[in-house]
Parts: structure tokens; sequence; C-alpha cells
């Protein structure tokens, strides 16, 4: 691995890693790591100090995985190739679950995963935050339209033929997504998952 790649892939991660829903509550004097569900992301934030401020910080998430992905063109230059641009997709979304600004702990990846894949694969994008809408829709279970929407990513991108590199990348985010989702898949089995706007953490 030259350097330039692997300065493109760290700033991925780094980037990924930059807990902008955390710092948008601590300006307001609140740390996220102690309220609601004591997750950093952005839907705590939204429980926290209302659904405008949740907003800002699924944009930043968001935001912050598509430039991770677009990194590699600036260091590497205008044709990175599909595998190093799929790595630093998977990097950003761990840097945000592990970010290292934080001693390592994070938020669930949906957001920032979104954002890098809106780049990577936009019609496989689309078809999983569809399938999030639909879900969180007709169940209000957030969790539930988030491990439903990790699930349809790779199946989306394979469908659409999008480059293997970035299909495989697809499955490992979304296992990932899943496994931050663990508590939520235990309460939904249990019957003791918290809805949308019932003022529960998530």
């Amino acid at each position: 691995m030259s350097g330039r790649v692997f300065a493109s892939l760290l700033g991925g991660f780094l980037l990924g890693g930059i807990p902008f829903s955390y710092l948008i509550a601590r300006r307001r004097g609140v740390d996220l790591r102690t309220v609601g569900s004591g997750n950093v992301g952005a839907t705590n934030l939204a429980r926290a100090l209302g659904y405008g401020l949740g907003a800002v910080g699924l944009v930043l998430d968001a935001a912050k995985g598509a430039v991770a992905v677009l990194v590699p063109s600036v260091v590497l230059g205008p044709q990175p190739t599909p595998l190093v641009q799929a790595l630093a997709a998977a990097l950003a979304v761990l840097g945000h679950t592990f970010s290292p600004f934080l001693r390592f702990k994070g938020g669930k990846g949906v957001a920032t995963g979104a954002g890098a894949f809106a780049v990577l694969a936009p019609q496989a994008t689309l078809a999983a935050v569809g399938v999030f809408g639909l879900t969180v829709a007709l169940t209000r279970f957030v969790g539930l339209g988030s491990v439903l929407a990790a699930l349809a990513l790779p199946l989306a991108a394979y469908l659409f033929n999008a480059d293997r590199a970035v299909t495989v990348a697809a499955a490992v985010v979304g296992v990932l997504v899943i496994a931050r989702h663990r508590t939520n898949i235990t309460r939904l089995l249990r019957g003791t998952e918290h809805r949308m706007g019932a003022g529960d953490p998530t």
C-alpha cells in the first residue's frame, strides 16, 4: 500500500470519527453520553435537544461519509480505484462508530454510511433509504428501520450491479450497523422497543 493510499484511508477514518452530534450538544452544555440512550449520534441529539438540531447532526454525519469517499480523489487523483473508495467508506463508518476522538466510542453509523454510499452506489442507497423510511413510517421503530436498511444496502448494490468492492464494503458496513443495533434487536424481540416520538431512548 502506497503512502498516499494510506493517507487517504486514514483521512477517511478520521473524518468519520468527528463526533458532530456530540460537539453540537456540548456547545449547549449537554453531554450526549449521559442523556437518553447515551449514544453520540443524531438520534440521541434529536431526543435531547430537538429534531432541528438532530437534523443538523444527521446532515453533518452524512456529509462526512460522502467527503471521506471523495478524499481519495484529492489525494490520489481524479480516478481512484473503487476498492480504495470502498475502503474509505467502510473506514469512515468505522471511525464514526469507534471515534478516536471519544476514546473509540461513537454512534451507530447509519447516516455516515448513507452519505458514503450515496456517492459510491446512489441507486442502492436510495433503495435502502426507502426501506428505512417505509419501515419507520409503518412501525415508528427507528432501530428496525436502520437494521432493515443495513440489510437492504448490499443486496441493492448487488442488484444494481455496483462494483464488487463497493458491494462487499456495503455488506461489511451492514454487519457493523446491525451489530451496533444489537440492543434494539433485543428489545424488539422482547416487545419493549421504543417507538419514535415516545420520548424514550433508542
